[in-house]
């Protein structure tokens, strides 16, 4: 079967290209990237990740037609205005006090902006020369730009690594393995909570809430406090620390400018040799994620991660846990972003949220959910009317309907500021010009 990965030439593509080639259900992977030089940097990495193997076969591109023809699969990790843009997304929010993290806050409604209009394209493309594609959306912000191509797209599904990241640090900290265990997951992307943990039908995260100590040994854990966890009764979405601790977070306006000039570095000067090459990405990677969530770790008080927080295992492996259960029908029960189909009566039915799911060779069938708790509700049918707001912008052209999301958004405290902010990424960012 064939993969191809939008966004080829993208420092994470490695994770995936690793993550396939334990399994033989995909045989050929096509990278498309606008950047001929990215793409001859991964493909080093790649080359000596294969160690010589010839099983799996990659093939890199410019030209989306020929990339995206005959793909059984589509995994779009595209960032439109590359890392230059993400750069401006935080630095304008956090020039008036805001956040400004890419996918939180003014921040990510500048990059969906962005995002969902290059990904309607890529659908079309798509729809044209592989209409029998599966869509992974990767592209960020995942939930709204999945969203977006829902409506558009028959075969789409948006996935992230923060949900079974912490689902697998709570299941290390219980002591059970993951692969038994049953999450119950609910909210958006990047703003969800983990509220049951069950194993052989009884809910271990109780008991894991209630143990100070072992609570301290999950990121999130010493990221929020047992007091806040104790009151919620369940465990945060790390990009929760946005909302729960505006005061002490920081704006996170500096991260886009750490992995810009990190990135530039490595593809700038990563070694000929392929295996030199990929030495090279493991320790930009490693050095990638200990700083990850640095600025929220030190507004919690100052922590290093944790070795287990470093593993990899996330998006790409559920990527692949899709790909096998569609394409071998191998049944498998996964967080992802899909429609909410009825299981939230607050929230529109096809308004994408973040939920458990079934995934077997006949698609995506949506798990029924508990109801929102009332700590969730209000936070999350404000932050969904945004994400809709922010999508018909981008779809319609609408600086009202972009003036709305930014006024009505909880992290920005001014309707005078949203409309300053649309103006200045708008003067900005070239890519917004088509917003009238």
């Amino acid at each position: 079967m064939k993969l191809t990965i939008v966004g080829g030439g993208g420092f994470r593509v490695p994770l995936v290209h690793a993550a396939l080639l334990t399994d033989d259900l995909i045989d050929r992977v096509a990278l498309l990237d606008v950047d001929p030089h990215r793409l001859a940097v991964i493909d080093r990495v790649l080359t000596a990740q294969s160690g010589g193997s010839t099983r799996l076969r990659h093939s890199m591109h410019t030209e989306p037609t020929e990339a995206l023809a005959g793909a059984d699969f589509v995994f779009s990790a595209l960032r439109a205005g590359g890392t230059a843009a993400r750069v401006f997304d935080e630095r304008i929010a956090a020039g008036h006090g805001l956040v400004g993290q890419e996918t939180v806050g003014a921040g990510g409604i500048a990059y969906a902006l962005r995002s969902i209009p290059a990904s309607l394209e890529l659908a079309r493309i798509v729809a044209q020369v592989a209409p029998q594609a599966w869509l992974i959306n990767f592209t960020n912000p995942a939930g709204m730009v999945t969203e977006a191509l829902s409506a558009v797209h028959p075969r789409v599904v948006g996935i992230c690594d923060s949900p079974v990241a912490l689902a697998r640090r709570a299941s290390v900290a219980l002591g059970v393995d993951l692969a038994s265990a049953r999450p119950d997951y609910v909210g958006l992307n990047h703003l969800g909570w983990l509220r049951g943990l069950s194993v052989d039908g009884v809910d271990r995260l109780p008991a894991l809430l209630a143990d100070a100590d072992a609570l301290h040994t999950v990121e999130e854990g010493r990221l929020f406090g047992a007091q806040l966890i104790g009151d919620l009764g369940a465990l945060p979405n790390e990009y929760l620390h946005w909302f729960y601790f505006r005061r002490e977070g920081g704006t996170g306006g500096g991260r886009g400018a750490f992995l810009a000039e990190q990135q530039d570095r490595f593809y700038r000067n990563c070694p000929s040799s392929p295996d030199a090459a990929l030495d090279a990405w493991e320790a930009t990677r490693r050095e990638r994620e200990e700083t990850y969530g640095a600025a929220n770790r030190e507004a919690a008080g100052g922590f290093e991660r944790s070795v287990a927080d470093l593993v990899s295992g996330g998006y790409e492996g559920v990527a692949l846990a899709i790909m096998r259960a569609i394409g071998r029908d191998e049944p498998a029960t996964l967080i992802l972003n899909l429609p909410n189909a009825g299981r939230l009566p607050e929230l529109p039915d096809d308004a994408v949220i973040e939920a458990p799911c079934r995934v077997d060779g006949a698609g995506l069938h949506p798990l029924p959910l508990a109801p929102l708790p009332d700590y969730a509700r209000g936070l999350v049918t404000t932050v969904k009317q945004v994400e809709r707001w922010t999508i018909e912008a981008a779809i319609t052209g609408s600086a009202r309907a972009a003036r709305l999301a930014l006024t009505h958004h909880p992290l920005v405290d001014s309707a005078t500021i949203a409309a300053q902010l649309l103006d200045e990424y708008r003067t900005t960012l070239p890519q917004l010009g088509y917003l009238h």
